[in-house]
């Protein structure tokens, strides 16, 4: 018997698959405990299994799912809204700005699998000349 694990799936904002398809797939396939998020899913079990998941849940939609681990298992008081009295969850804000760099990550790694240089993504930036950034620190 390995370590127990808890893991939380994410899907990019940008997939055809849902957190409920995952859950299922989970449900249906393996030996784990299985919650579904609004950002995904929380899988909890043996490192082993776990890994055999994540490989599982990933052909779904292979630049679109992510996985990282989380530091309580599913149902710890510890970070329930109720016990503490509303606010976040530990580690919500950080999960959030992930998220939202989902879709770019999944647009370098499909340009990566065809071959191509990852798009660059300037929307609502504007390019510098290194030089007057320079002096604009220096007038600081």
């Amino acid at each position: 018997m390995g370590d127990v694990q808890t893991r939380l799936i994410v899907i990019s904002s940008d997939s055809k698959v849902t957190p409920e398809i995952v859950k299922e797939r989970i449900m249906f396939n393996y030996e784990v405990t299985v919650k579904d998020t609004c950002y995904g899913a929380l899988i909890e079990g043996e490192e082993n299994v776990l890994k055999d998941v994540l490989e599982d849940v990933r052909k779904l939609d292979k630049n679109g799912i992510f996985s990282k681990p989380r530091g309580f298992p599913i149902g710890d008081s510890r970070i329930c809204r109720k016990e503490r009295k509303g606010g976040p969850r530990p580690g919500y804000h950080q999960l959030d700005a992930e998220f939202k760099l989902l879709p770019t990550i999944r647009s370098a790694l499909d340009a990566l699998d065809a071959g191509k240089e990852a798009p660059a993504k300037t929307e609502g930036r504007v390019k510098m000349n290194p030089k007057d950034l320079l002096k604009m620190v220096e007038n600081l």
